[in-house]
């Protein structure tokens, strides 16, 4: 969670930077500002295969780099002079953090079982709220200062030295496996390793190494592994321009650059909150669909507000509801996808093609918001509210197929028990679409 939430903040400090005197300073014009939040998704669309990688090499080793990587690139982006110097930083900063961001939440399948992964990937997904609740206090605390270089300068160099430091810790500390943890006791660890047994048959460390592509191809041929990628574009059209903005919309509705910044942070605060919250919930009922359709109505109603009101007040709570519904539907579509996969290389090829689909949609989600539809942005607004409504039409259409597929698979099991071959309650089967196994709904 620590290491996503120096990511987000890394990620998405440009807006922070743009309303502190970077634009101005260094004489960037709305369509250069634009392409250096485009030029971030570029790259990660492209090495989302990395995601891979968690399961080809040891994780601390590929956490460690990954880290060092775009801390490095995050804290270079303070010494550029022009917008070139900007994009490679930005190029960098995003090519390291698509080989890490991404396959966490199918790093934490190696963990936790189907019915627990919800709640650690909302508290994964909810640093993102986090980071930027903190990047906009941060940044107001900054930006407040007369510091001998420029307030944007010091904001990089401030939020992008703690990446550096954290690859050094996520090599010491991260675990490779549960059951080779350094933190846990040989009880637990023993435990640890009859929970990889349930999960696939496998103890921890043999999980690490190797990818077994006839399985990953078999995944690529359900539909159940391509609806969550659109609905993740769906999101993503809002998730990847909102905390960007949202210093400048609010700059717009007539607050102070430093006020602008400080009242980013109450909204993301909010979002963390519910993130945690619903999944939670959605994990004890084990009902994802139902909490998304839920979560995609109501950050729709607040881009719908945000598009067709003009009072300061209402613009500010509809934030609210902007924030909550869009970083809380991502943070149950990522176990939605993880829940229904079979395998750990069905995981990671569902969670691969989520993201290279779902990460175009911040392609289109950084260039709705030109310079000159402000104050309102009503186009912008518009396009996020369309997008989250279709959100909550994939998730229901989902949920629909997996219940069916749920009937299909009480009768195959049905006939196993007519049969005599029933598996035992803590067999692998449960865990990888054999007896008693059942889509999350």
């Amino acid at each position: 969670m620590s290491l996503y939430l120096v990511a987000f903040l890394d990620r998405s400090n440009i807006g922070n930077a743009q309303v502190a005197g970077m634009g101005k300073d260094l004489g960037l014009s709305d369509d250069q500002y634009q392409w250096l939040l485009t030029i971030f998704y570029i790259p990660y669309i492209v090495f989302e295969w990395a995601a891979l990688m968690w399961k080809a090499v040891p994780p601390h080793w590929w956490a460690f780099a990954c880290v060092l990587v775009w801390g490095t690139a995050s804290t270079l982006q303070a010494a550029a002079y022009n917008w070139s110097g900007l994009l490679a930083s930005r190029f960098f900063l995003a090519t390291a953090e698509a080989a890490f961001a991404p396959g966490i939440p199918y790093l934490l399948s190696f963990f936790y079982k189907r019915n627990e992964l919800g709640l650690r990937c909302g508290l994964y997904v909810s640093a993102a709220p986090l980071a930027t609740t903190f990047a906009g206090a941060l940044a107001y605390g900054i930006t407040s200062g007369h510091p001998a270089i420029a307030n944007w300068r010091l904001l990089f160099i401030v939020e992008g030295i703690p990446s550096v430091l954290l690859a050094f810790a996520a090599f010491k500390c991260m675990p490779d496996s549960a059951d080779t943890a350094h933190f846990l006791d040989e009880e637990e660890k023993q435990i640890a390793k009859t929970r990889a047994l349930q999960q696939t048959g496998s103890e921890g460390t043999a999980r690490i190494g190797h990818v077994n592509l006839k399985e990953s191809f078999h995944a690529l041929k359900d539909i159940k592994t391509w609806i969550p990628p659109l609905m993740y574009f769906s999101c993503n059209v809002s998730f990847s321009s909102l905390p960007v903005f949202l210093p400048v919309i609010l700059q717009n509705l007539g607050f102070t650059a430093i006020n602008a910044q400080g009242l980013s942070a109450p909204p993301y605060l909010v979002a963390f909150v519910v993130c945690v919250a619903t999944t939670w919930i959605a994990d004890r009922t084990q009902q994802r669909g139902v909490m998304i359709v839920g979560l995609s109505l109501v950050g729709g109603v607040g881009y719908v507000v945000l598009a067709t009101c003009e009072g300061v007040g209402v613009r500010y709570f509809a934030v609210f509801l902007a924030a909550a519904g869009v970083f809380s539907c991502i943070a149950n579509i990522l176990p939605w996808t993880i829940n229904n996969q079979g395998s750990d290389s069905k995981r990671g090829a569902g969670i691969a093609l989520l993201n290279i689909i779902g990460q175009a949609g911040p392609l289109l989600g950084t260039r709705i918001f030109p310079e000159n539809e402000k104050p309102y942005f009503v186009k912008g607004m518009s396009i996020c509210a369309a997008f989250m409504f279709f959100n909550a039409l994939l998730a229901l259409t989902l949920r629909l197929y997996l219940a069916r597929e749920n009937r299909t698979f009480e009768k195959r099991d049905a006939e196993s028990r007519g049969n005599g071959d029933v598996a035992k309650p803590d067999s692998r089967e449960f865990e990888n679409e054999g007896y008693g196994f059942r889509n999350v709904l």
